[in-house]
């Protein structure tokens, strides 16, 4: 699994997931902070990443395109730093692995998670 972290999130994140041996890298590595999503989105597409995101906009994004992929990890937290909320993402991402990379938007509460299959549909 290859994560692509927005720019909503810390760049801690990265040193975070490859101490866990998961390949992350963030976007202001790859592009520029004023990029719109609609361009990180295609990055990820094209790129074979997930989105890791704070940012409801990639499931709009997902929604109006009827996209099969990227897979989109949102965390909706008020804690969004690996320190607070790392293992709980790990586990959930985890949990979920099959799921992500067959092409989903999980979204991650505080105490919960939800899985939606690519493409969405209303």
């Amino acid at each position: 699994m290859k994560i692509l972290i927005d720019m909503n999130l810390s760049p801690h994140w990265v040193e975070f997931f490859a101490g866990k041996q998961v390949h992350a890298v963030h976007w202001s590595a790859v592009g520029k902070a004023t990029d719109q999503d609609d361009i990180i989105f295609e990055y990820a597409r094209l790129n074979g990443y997930l989105v890791f995101t704070n940012d409801l906009d990639f499931g709009s994004i997902l929604a109006a395109t009827n996209a099969t992929s990227p897979s989109v990890f949102q965390v909706r937290s008020q804690s969004l730093l690996p320190h607070l909320i790392g293992e709980t993402v790990v586990a959930c991402l985890s949990q979920y692995s099959l799921y992500l990379e067959e092409g989903s938007l999980v979204t991650l509460y505080e105490q919960r998670a939800k899985v939606r299959i690519l493409p969405l549909r209303t």
